[in-house]
């Protein structure tokens, strides 16, 4: 693995997300001084909070799985997780309601969701679903060690038995196909391949390793944070200030000062911070521009889809709903289609509905509930302009209610207390590219190797993180990032990842 050279004794850590976070823990954990600048007055990047009426909304992810990072961050600086946050898991971890008027509870237990696929299916499918849960496994196996968790010098890092592993296991075929080898019925196939979504790709075109994802939501476990998931980042920041680092908090970074190939200093809106190394976490346009680089590519980065969120507050709620609650349109193909190819709003739109207030109600006023609506669309650059979404959004809005009257949640406009839209237009404010805050699709020649790197040429003591880098996009990977990112100043070796799913919320039930 391929170091920074010279001094690292002082690392400043550009943006307090996810990635960051974990960058810091693992940085001070290793020895190093390290200052934290981030523009927003909270931690949390794209796990960010919203407070409006007495609610508390996440603004960014919802779904957490792999706590054994979080765990791993923790121990970095000698703390324990359980001492900062408590998780609840969640049993389902997701219902899934089909345009049929079918649903199923999605179980990570085998013998629960043996027994409701067999409830929903038939037996064929439950046996289906048993071989189904080995090879996710055996996928999950192969991959987490060489091709997710590790800092790639070259795709000649690909060279390694493992890779046979994963071709025998069938991973450079295509998802949808792969599930159907072993479940036949078109909506269980959609439970387990709408998770392509997260990394940018139809699941009909997206390699059959991003099953990996599949593996985490319905096997190893979904989590959910006491006060919310922006309870993580403000865990992570109050362990990293426990360990020494200095956090600034409403500074923006203006510029990198350097010295020939190293950066020297940066400079924010307030001061100047000396260093030795930098770790930047922005959006890849961001920190490209802070460099005054820009990679050449043989081809131009494509950006996953977007995603308009609507968050309500309510006087009610519907019995109906789960945690998380994934409602499945007819469309399906055509659904991805009009996401990345034509541009347009989906004609019949596949949601992911989120009641966080079913695990913790103390994010809404007593008796009340928040809800999280979140709609995939098509980002800026195929669809409508960031522009166009400032008329488009409240028209949209409308829309993203009627259906769900349609579905089942009858008088949901009327219980709202209180709202929040987010569309393409807010994400591209925030200096996201395309207007996504998924950042670069996971096609294959942006996947693995063939990911930004994390070390920019030109700049020998800078590293990247976050999910525009390697590994990718979603909460496990990106803390993976900043951990692969401190083994790129510290020359550590990474931590071994864990092959079990025991983790200690799994063995207490309830807390973590």
């Amino acid at each position: 693995m391929k170091r920074i050279t010279g001094r690292t004794d002082h690392v400043v850590v550009v943006g307090a997300g996810l990635a960051g976070l974990s960058a810091t823990l693992h940085l001070l954990g290793a020895g190093r001084t390290v200052t934290l600048v981030e523009r927003d007055p909270l931690p949390g990047g794209r796990a960010g909070l919203i407070k409006r009426d007495g609610y508390r909304f996440d603004t960014g992810p919802t779904v957490l799985t792999m706590p054994h990072l979080l765990e791993e961050a923790f121990a970095a600086v000698g703390q324990k997780m359980s001492d900062h946050l408590t998780l609840h898991p969640l049993h389902p971890a997701y219902h899934a309601r089909f345009a049929d008027g079918s649903s199923l509870d999605v179980h990570t237990d085998g013998p629960a969701m043996e027994a409701e696929i067999e409830r929903f299916a038939g037996n064929r499918d439950a046996a289906g679903y048993r071989r189904l849960r080995r090879w996710l496994h055996d996928l999950y196996q192969a991959q987490m060690g060489r091709f997710i968790d590790t800092n790639f010098d070259s795709p000649l890092s690909l060279l390694h038995p493992d890779l046979a592993r994963l071709a025998v296991l069938g991973g450079f075929g295509r998802l949808q196909p792969a599930i159907g080898r072993f479940i036949t019925d078109e909506r269980l196939q959609r439970v387990f391949s709408f998770q392509a979504l997260y990394a940018g790709v139809p699941p009909a075109r997206a390699l059959a390793a991003y099953a990996v994802i599949a593996y985490m939501d319905t096997i190893a476990g979904v989590y959910f944070p006491q006060g919310g998931m922006h309870a993580v980042p403000t865990a992570l920041a109050a362990a990293a200030a426990d360990a020494g680092a200095t956090l600034h908090y409403g500074q923006s970074v203006m510029h990198l000062e350097r010295s020939g190939d190293r950066i020297t200093a940066v400079i924010t809106d307030r001061q100047r911070i000396a260093c030795d190394a930098v770790v930047l976490t922005p959006d890849l346009p961001v920190s490209y521009r802070l460099l005054g680089t820009h990679p050449h590519r043989p081809l131009s980065l494509r950006h996953s889809p977007s995603a308009v969120v609507l968050h309500v507050g309510t006087d009610r709620t519907w019995p109906d709903l789960a945690h998380h609650t994934i409602s499945f349109g007819d469309a399906w193909k055509q659904t991805f289609h009009e996401l990345t190819r034509t541009g347009r709003l989906m004609s019949d739109p596949s949601l992911l509905i989120t009641r966080p207030t079913a695990t913790d109600p103390s994010l809404a006023p007593p008796g009340k509930h928040t809800h999280y609506v979140l709609a995939p669309c098509p980002n800026t650059a195929v669809g409508p302009s960031a522009a166009t979404w400032n008329d488009l959004g409240p028209r949209y809005r409308d829309t993203l209610l009627r259906e769900l009257e349609r579905r089942g949640l009858t008088g949901f406009a009327d219980a709202i207390d209180t709202e929040v839209l987010v569309t393409p237009a807010d994400w591209a404010a925030q200096g996201h590219a395309a207007g996504t805050p998924f950042s670069v699709a996971h096609t294959f020649p942006q996947t693995g190797p063939f990911r930004p790197r994390n070390l920019v040429r030109g700049t020998s003591n800078a590293v990247l993180a976050g999910c525009g880098t390697t590994p990718g996009v979603g909460v496990p990977t990106v803390l993976i990032s900043g951990r692969l990112a401190a083994a790129r100043i510290t020359g550590l070796p990474a931590t071994h990842h864990r092959t079990t799913t025991s983790t200690p919320a799994a063995r207490k039930g309830s807390t973590a």
